[in-house]
Protein backbone atom coordinates (compact mmCIF):
# COMPACT_ATOMS: atom_id res chain seq x y z
CA UNK A 1 0.00 0.00 0.00
CA UNK A 2 1.99 3.24 -1.40
CA UNK A 3 0.53 5.98 0.68
CA UNK A 4 2.24 9.27 1.35
CA UNK A 5 1.03 12.44 3.36
CA UNK A 6 0.84 16.15 2.06
CA UNK A 7 0.05 18.91 4.68
CA UNK A 8 -2.64 21.79 4.09
CA UNK A 9 -2.25 23.92 6.60
CA UNK A 10 -1.68 22.21 10.12
CA UNK A 11 -3.00 19.21 9.12
CA UNK A 12 -1.97 16.39 7.72
CA UNK A 13 -4.02 14.87 5.22
CA UNK A 14 -3.23 11.51 3.34
CA UNK A 15 -2.48 11.45 -0.81
CA UNK A 16 -3.48 8.30 -2.22
CA UNK A 17 -1.36 6.52 -5.31
CA UNK A 18 -3.56 9.21 -8.04
CA UNK A 19 -2.25 12.12 -5.64
CA UNK A 20 -5.81 13.53 -5.43
CA UNK A 21 -6.42 15.77 -2.47
CA UNK A 22 -9.39 14.61 -0.31
CA UNK A 23 -13.25 15.52 -1.40
CA UNK A 24 -15.30 18.35 -0.23
CA UNK A 25 -16.39 17.10 3.25
CA UNK A 26 -14.26 13.97 3.50
CA UNK A 27 -13.23 13.06 7.15
CA UNK A 28 -9.64 11.57 7.19
CA UNK A 29 -11.49 8.63 8.59
CA UNK A 30 -13.50 8.38 5.12
CA UNK A 31 -9.79 9.05 2.75
CA UNK A 32 -8.46 6.35 4.87
CA UNK A 33 -11.17 3.79 4.86
CA UNK A 34 -11.77 4.71 0.90
CA UNK A 35 -7.69 3.63 0.36
CA UNK A 36 -7.86 0.60 2.70
CA UNK A 37 -10.99 -0.54 0.57
CA UNK A 38 -9.41 -0.17 -2.65
CA UNK A 39 -6.18 -2.29 -1.54
CA UNK A 40 -8.47 -5.27 -0.32
CA UNK A 41 -10.77 -5.02 -3.20
CA UNK A 42 -7.80 -5.11 -5.74
CA UNK A 43 -6.40 -7.82 -3.61
CA UNK A 44 -3.28 -5.80 -2.40
CA UNK A 45 -4.14 -7.03 0.99
CA UNK A 46 -5.31 -9.81 0.88
CA UNK A 47 -7.96 -12.14 2.95
CA UNK A 48 -6.57 -12.78 6.57
CA UNK A 49 -3.86 -9.75 5.99
CA UNK A 50 -3.76 -7.95 9.79
CA UNK A 51 -4.08 -4.35 9.23
CA UNK A 52 -1.10 -2.54 11.62
CA UNK A 53 -2.76 0.48 13.29
CA UNK A 54 0.67 2.00 13.92
CA UNK A 55 2.33 0.98 10.60
CA UNK A 56 -1.10 2.81 8.61
CA UNK A 57 -1.16 5.81 10.71
CA UNK A 58 2.50 6.65 9.87
CA UNK A 59 2.15 6.61 6.19
CA UNK A 60 -1.34 8.25 6.36
CA UNK A 61 0.69 10.89 8.55
CA UNK A 62 -2.07 10.48 10.88
CA UNK A 63 -2.64 9.58 14.83
CA UNK A 64 -4.49 6.44 15.57
CA UNK A 65 -7.91 7.81 16.35
CA UNK A 66 -8.90 8.50 12.25
CA UNK A 67 -7.47 4.67 11.59
CA UNK A 68 -9.64 3.29 14.29
CA UNK A 69 -12.52 4.84 13.11
CA UNK A 70 -11.49 3.70 9.59
CA UNK A 71 -11.49 0.36 10.85
CA UNK A 72 -15.08 0.50 12.21
CA UNK A 73 -16.24 1.48 8.73
CA UNK A 74 -14.38 -1.28 7.04
CA UNK A 75 -16.15 -3.85 9.86
CA UNK A 76 -19.30 -2.22 9.18
CA UNK A 77 -19.02 -2.95 5.87
CA UNK A 78 -17.85 -6.25 5.95
CA UNK A 79 -14.30 -5.67 4.84
CA UNK A 80 -12.82 -6.57 7.98
CA UNK A 81 -13.40 -7.99 11.05
CA UNK A 82 -12.16 -6.59 14.12
CA UNK A 83 -10.40 -9.07 16.47
CA UNK A 84 -9.54 -7.23 20.12
CA UNK A 85 -6.55 -7.40 21.15
CA UNK A 86 -5.33 -9.07 17.37
CA UNK A 87 -6.47 -5.62 16.02
CA UNK A 88 -8.36 -5.58 12.57
CA UNK A 89 -7.91 -8.58 9.69
CA UNK A 90 -9.17 -8.52 6.12
CA UNK A 91 -12.31 -10.57 6.50
CA UNK A 92 -12.03 -14.45 4.94
CA UNK A 93 -15.37 -15.73 3.33
CA UNK A 94 -15.75 -19.50 3.08
CA UNK A 95 -16.38 -21.47 0.18
CA UNK A 96 -20.05 -21.81 1.25
CA UNK A 97 -20.63 -18.28 2.10
CA UNK A 98 -19.00 -17.01 -1.32
CA UNK A 99 -21.10 -19.19 -3.55
CA UNK A 100 -24.42 -17.67 -1.64
CA UNK A 101 -22.47 -14.27 -2.03
CA UNK A 102 -22.19 -14.89 -5.78
CA UNK A 103 -25.82 -16.13 -6.22
CA UNK A 104 -26.94 -12.76 -4.70
CA UNK A 105 -24.72 -10.52 -6.36
CA UNK A 106 -25.92 -12.47 -10.02
CA UNK A 107 -29.16 -11.28 -8.88
CA UNK A 108 -28.48 -7.77 -7.81
CA UNK A 109 -26.18 -7.45 -11.22
CA UNK A 110 -29.43 -9.22 -13.48
CA UNK A 111 -31.28 -6.28 -11.88
CA UNK A 112 -29.25 -3.20 -12.77
CA UNK A 113 -28.56 -4.94 -16.28
CA UNK A 114 -32.74 -5.52 -17.04
CA UNK A 115 -32.78 -1.62 -16.01
CA UNK A 116 -30.24 -0.26 -18.01
CA UNK A 117 -31.49 -2.26 -21.20
CA UNK A 118 -34.45 0.25 -20.05
CA UNK A 119 -32.77 3.42 -19.51
CA UNK A 120 -29.77 3.45 -20.83
CA UNK A 121 -29.73 6.42 -24.10
CA UNK A 122 -26.94 6.02 -26.36
CA UNK A 123 -24.06 7.78 -24.57
CA UNK A 124 -24.46 5.02 -22.01
CA UNK A 125 -24.74 2.50 -24.07
CA UNK A 126 -22.16 3.63 -26.31
CA UNK A 127 -19.83 3.94 -23.09
CA UNK A 128 -20.23 0.17 -21.85
CA UNK A 129 -18.98 -0.61 -25.77
CA UNK A 130 -16.05 1.66 -26.05
CA UNK A 131 -14.97 -0.49 -22.28
CA UNK A 132 -15.76 -3.68 -24.38
CA UNK A 133 -13.57 -2.74 -26.88
CA UNK A 134 -10.96 -2.00 -24.52
CA UNK A 135 -11.53 -4.99 -22.81
CA UNK A 136 -10.77 -7.03 -26.01
CA UNK A 137 -7.26 -5.28 -26.54
CA UNK A 138 -6.24 -6.03 -22.30
CA UNK A 139 -7.30 -9.76 -23.71
CA UNK A 140 -4.93 -9.77 -26.38
CA UNK A 141 -2.09 -9.19 -23.78
CA UNK A 142 -2.65 -11.62 -21.38
CA UNK A 143 -2.52 -9.08 -18.54
CA UNK A 144 -5.12 -10.32 -16.41
CA UNK A 145 -5.20 -7.64 -13.50
CA UNK A 146 -5.42 -4.81 -15.80
CA UNK A 147 -8.09 -6.96 -17.49
CA UNK A 148 -9.88 -7.60 -14.14
CA UNK A 149 -9.91 -3.86 -13.80
CA UNK A 150 -11.31 -2.58 -16.81
CA UNK A 151 -14.15 -5.07 -16.75
CA UNK A 152 -14.94 -3.90 -13.45
CA UNK A 153 -15.55 -0.64 -15.14
CA UNK A 154 -18.01 -2.19 -17.43
CA UNK A 155 -19.60 -3.45 -14.62
CA UNK A 156 -19.84 0.00 -13.10
CA UNK A 157 -21.28 1.48 -16.20
CA UNK A 158 -24.43 -1.06 -16.13
CA UNK A 159 -24.43 -0.61 -12.51
CA UNK A 160 -24.97 3.74 -13.49
CA UNK A 161 -27.37 2.89 -16.52
CA UNK A 162 -29.83 1.35 -14.19
CA UNK A 163 -30.26 4.65 -13.05
CA UNK A 164 -31.18 3.27 -9.27
CA UNK A 165 -28.76 4.55 -7.43
CA UNK A 166 -30.07 2.19 -4.29
CA UNK A 167 -29.49 -0.31 -6.12
CA UNK A 168 -26.48 0.70 -7.79
CA UNK A 169 -24.96 1.41 -4.24
CA UNK A 170 -26.05 -2.01 -3.19
CA UNK A 171 -24.80 -4.15 -5.90
CA UNK A 172 -21.33 -2.23 -4.99
CA UNK A 173 -21.59 -2.87 -1.59
CA UNK A 174 -21.96 -6.39 -2.26
CA UNK A 175 -19.06 -6.97 -5.26
CA UNK A 176 -16.37 -5.04 -2.88
CA UNK A 177 -17.17 -7.90 -0.28
CA UNK A 178 -16.17 -10.32 -2.49
CA UNK A 179 -14.08 -8.65 -5.09
CA UNK A 180 -10.75 -10.67 -4.10
CA UNK A 181 -12.21 -13.46 -4.45
CA UNK A 182 -13.83 -12.35 -7.91
CA UNK A 183 -10.55 -11.37 -9.04
CA UNK A 184 -9.47 -15.06 -8.57
CA UNK A 185 -12.28 -16.44 -10.62
CA UNK A 186 -10.64 -14.48 -13.57
CA UNK A 187 -7.71 -16.46 -13.06
CA UNK A 188 -9.14 -19.27 -13.84
CA UNK A 189 -8.69 -21.01 -17.43
CA UNK A 190 -10.76 -19.74 -20.28
CA UNK A 191 -12.66 -17.09 -17.74
CA UNK A 192 -11.70 -14.35 -20.00
CA UNK A 193 -12.57 -15.59 -23.42
CA UNK A 194 -15.97 -16.46 -21.82
CA UNK A 195 -16.22 -12.92 -20.53
CA UNK A 196 -15.98 -11.46 -23.55
CA UNK A 197 -18.89 -13.23 -25.02
CA UNK A 198 -21.23 -13.06 -21.93
CA UNK A 199 -20.61 -9.34 -21.98
CA UNK A 200 -20.76 -9.07 -25.87
CA UNK A 201 -24.45 -10.83 -25.34
CA UNK A 202 -25.25 -7.91 -22.08
CA UNK A 203 -24.37 -5.65 -24.68
CA UNK A 204 -26.53 -6.68 -27.29
CA UNK A 205 -29.33 -6.94 -24.57
CA UNK A 206 -29.49 -3.44 -23.55
CA UNK A 207 -29.03 -1.94 -27.32
CA UNK A 208 -32.16 -3.49 -28.63
CA UNK A 209 -33.90 -2.76 -25.05
CA UNK A 210 -34.78 -6.95 -24.27
CA UNK A 211 -35.04 -6.11 -20.75
CA UNK A 212 -35.63 -9.61 -19.89
CA UNK A 213 -32.75 -10.87 -22.06
CA UNK A 214 -30.13 -8.68 -20.66
CA UNK A 215 -31.29 -9.38 -17.14
CA UNK A 216 -30.63 -13.31 -17.95
CA UNK A 217 -27.34 -12.48 -19.36
CA UNK A 218 -25.93 -10.49 -16.65
CA UNK A 219 -27.09 -13.06 -14.27
CA UNK A 220 -25.33 -15.94 -15.85
CA UNK A 221 -22.66 -13.98 -16.55
CA UNK A 222 -22.21 -13.69 -12.67
CA UNK A 223 -23.43 -16.48 -10.88
CA UNK A 224 -20.90 -19.33 -10.53
CA UNK A 225 -22.59 -22.18 -12.67
CA UNK A 226 -21.32 -25.71 -14.06
CA UNK A 227 -17.90 -25.85 -14.47
CA UNK A 228 -16.79 -22.57 -13.01
CA UNK A 229 -18.47 -23.46 -9.72
CA UNK A 230 -16.47 -26.95 -9.71
CA UNK A 231 -13.48 -25.05 -11.03
CA UNK A 232 -14.03 -22.18 -7.85
CA UNK A 233 -14.74 -25.20 -5.30
CA UNK A 234 -11.54 -27.03 -6.09
CA UNK A 235 -9.64 -23.63 -5.28
CA UNK A 236 -10.55 -23.59 -1.94
CA UNK A 237 -10.41 -27.51 -1.32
Amino acid sequence: MAIIGAQEGSRCLPIDQSGRAPAAGETLADRIRRALEADISSGRLEPGSRLDEQEIAVQFGVSRTPVREAFRLLAASHLVELRGRQGAVVRTIGAHALVEMFQVMAELEGLCARLAARRAGSAQIARMEAIHARLEEVAATGDIDLFYDVNQEFHEAVYEASANGFLADQTLRLRNQVAAYRRRVTHRPSRISKTLKEHGEVIAAIRRHDDEAAQKAMRDHVNLLGDDLLDFLAAYG
